[in-house]
């Protein structure tokens, strides 16, 4: 995946470290599987099918961060994608 997407002129970022703040306070890191752009969290499993507890931690990714698009791929038994758009003015 990173391949295609560098052919494609995105400069992509895999198992990138993500500061998570709490309020002005740095509380920890995530490890995102893909960053594109600065602009896109990409997350990949592989499992039966996604559930709200594959869901939940995007989510959750995008709230702490800048980054305001999320993409859940599943190459699993039964594949899938869902996308998840937190905007920034519900930021703090």
């Amino acid at each position: 995946m990173l391949i295609e997407l560098a052919k494609d002129g995105f400069k992509c970022i895999p198992q990138c470290l993500v500061d998570v703040y709490y309020d002005a306070d740095k509380i920890g890191y995530y490890l995102a599987d893909i960053i594109v752009d600065e602009k896109s969290i990409i997350e990949i499993k592989a499992a039966e099918g996604l559930s709200d507890a594959h869901e939940t931690p995007l989510t959750n990714y995008l709230k702490a961060t800048k980054i305001e698009v999320g993409l859940l791929l599943n190459f699993g038994k039964k594949p899938g994608f869902k996308r998840r758009v937190f905007s920034t003015e519900f930021k703090s």
